[in-house]
């Protein structure tokens, strides 16, 4: 049975996690337990939500922060969840910190989930948001030229996807990639994706996952390269970006192969991996490991928003 060491200060934690296997059975009682206490909302950050397409629903909160003047960058954020679970909601207490620290207007997308609704509908909806944001860019205080956008997980590969429908539409700009931990490849072959007792998101988890999102056209090899950007034959023209991952999270390697690959295409690109660290290791906030994996990821962010403006 594959397995890898998690890090010394995790190892003690993980009884801690709050779910286990994810699968059709399950999925609707995860999605009416009551979410994970966040972290407390400063009254620094303004929140308004607009609904953007009526016929879906899908909608967007804008996060500013209090006293911002002038065209401000933007980033553009998609939240994680396997494709079948998640809101916006998971990104509020990231745009509590960022916007008033760096000077940003946060937009979070509240796409709709797989499996009632699979590819090319969560992208689309995601892509819906990021062009309502690029128009509606002077209404809301943007610089429609400073546009970034990150995902965790699989937010993580809607980003990467999204950073390639907008490169092939060629209406949105798009200055930067954060991809925190993205789940790219739906083939599962890598000997990462295979481990036993992954933390977090399993491998049985990760199946459905991708199950749902791709529908019948999973286990088959007529996959988009916008359904899972693995499959991508050219990264070439796409924005700098930043890949970061833990060493015992089954997307590891699928993770550090596409850096590879999109530093190999000309890309900018950084890779942070982090030895032991599982899948969601924000989740174990107290820990150093979860500390450095956040002030890696941010300190890449506040270099591009300097390197935008």
């Amino acid at each position: 049975m594959a397995t890898i060491p998690l890090h010394e200060e995790i190892e003690p934690l993980k009884d801690l996690v709050p779910f286990g296997e994810i699968n059709a059975a399950i999925l609707p009682e995860l999605r009416e337990r009551p979410r994970l206490a966040l972290a407390e909302l400063s009254d620094a950050v303004e929140r308004t939500e607009h609904v953007i397409d009526e016929a879906t629903g899908v909608m967007v909160r804008v996060h500013r922060p209090k006293g911002l003047e002038g065209p401000a960058p933007c980033v553009y954020s998609i939240h994680g969840g396997g494709y079948v679970l998640g809101s916006f909601d998971m990104d509020d207490a990231k745009f509590d910190r960022w916007c008033p620290r760096y000077g940003i207007i946060g937009v979070s997308v509240e796409y709709r989930l797989a499996p009632e609704t699979p590819y090319p509908g969560p992208l689309e909806d995601c892509y819906t948001g990021l062009r309502w944001t690029y128009d509606n860019a002077t209404g809301i205080g943007i610089d429609r030229d400073k546009i970034g956008i990150t995902g965790v997980s699989a937010g993580g590969g809607l980003s990467a996807a999204l950073a390639l429908l907008a490169r092939d539409r060629g209406e949105v700009p798009v200055q930067f990639q954060l991809l925190d931990c993205p789940m790219l490849d739906d083939r599962q072959q890598t000997p990462s994706s295979r481990l036993e007792d992954l933390l977090v998101w399993s491998k049985a988890s990760n199946t459905f996952g991708w199950q749902s999102y791709l529908g019948a056209m999973y286990g088959t090899d007529d996959i988009p390269p916008t359904a899972a950007a693995a499959r991508a034959t050219d990264l070439s023209g796409l924005p700098e970006a930043y890949v970061c991952v833990g060493g015992a999270d089954g997307f590891r390697d699928e993770d550090i192969t596409y850096a590879m690959r999109l530093y190999g295409a000309g890309v900018p690109t950084e890779l942070h991996v982090y030895p032991g660290a599982p899948h969601g290791v924000a989740l174990f906030a107290g820990t150093e490991v979860a500390r450095r994996y956040t002030a890696d990821q941010e300190d890449w962010l506040h270099r591009q928003l300097a390197r935008i403006s």
